[in-house]
């Protein structure tokens, strides 16, 4: 069984989707760290409820990103985890993680990339009036949403204000982002 560590900014949402498809048996996988870079985020309540242990921080208490990555990294290696699975964290990974997880970093956007990459890709896409926008779960590397396509869903946000666009879009992460780290830990498992 893979274990992973999710990092969250926000409400966490995602998080909280992955944890209860754990709970399912939907989802193959054990949850072993939540690490997040605020620390007043809603999603620190939801791992209490979950009872995921949590390393939160404050990125401008340090000098560097190499500083609180390797911080986070020293984490990671003593809880043995596989994967870092990033659910909303608004933060770009640096060159540590991405140096010990090679190909190991999974994000999803709420977009279909390459279209509307960065923050407010919801917002992005209302503002260029596009009827179809959707939601990617990709790989991470050194860009800012340019890694290596794992899968995509559309959804039709078709005369939708920001609320219902929102409401849409999440939906779909939530239906797609647990699926998808499901095949990804057991392909991983078939190709050892």
């Amino acid at each position: 069984m893979k274990r992973f560590a999710i990092f969250a900014s926000g409400s966490g949402s995602n998080a909280e989707t992955i944890w209860q498809a754990i709970e399912r048996g939907d989802l193959s996988g054990e949850c072993v760290l939540l690490v997040t870079d605020k620390p007043e985020a809603k999603v620190l309540e939801r791992a209490d409820a979950y009872h995921i242990p949590s390393f939160s921080f404050t990125p401008k208490a340090y000098v560097s990103k190499r500083d609180f990555e390797e911080e986070i990294l020293v984490l990671l290696q003593a809880l043995r985890v596989d994967y870092i699975v990033l659910a909303g964290y608004m933060r770009l990974i640096g060159d540590v993680l991405l140096e010990a997880y090679p190909s190991h970093i999974i994000n999803i956007h709420p977009s279909l990339l390459p279209a509307f990459p960065g923050k407010d890709a919801i917002g992005q896409a209302l503002d260029a009036s596009v009827d179809v926008s959707g939601v990617t779960i990709h790989y991470v590397d050194a860009g800012m949403d340019t890694g290596p396509i794992i899968a995509q869903r559309e959804v039709d946000i078709t005369g939708c204000d920001r609320q219902e666009a929102t409401r849409r879009i999440q939906a779909a992460e939530h239906a797609l982002y647990p699926y998808v780290l499901h095949e990804v830990f057991n392909q991983q498992e078939v190709f050892k």
